[in-house]
């Protein structure tokens, strides 16, 4: 199993965050698990080698 790092804080209830590597590329939700969850989606989103010059 693949250990990701990322970067959050919580804004107006909502929480925001970014992986450490990638952090261009933000995400947020309405709770922690939630914004895990898209971090996720957004790893194997950027790791396919479907998005050109990343």
């Amino acid at each position: 199993m693949e250990t990701m790092k990322f970067v959050y804080y919580q804004e107006g209830g909502i929480w925001v965050g970014w992986l450490e590597e990638y952090p261009d590329y933000k995400s947020q939700g309405a709770t922690l698990d939630e914004l895990k969850a898209n971090l996720k989606d957004i790893y194997q989103d950027l790791n396919s080698e479907e998005i050109p010059c990343v």
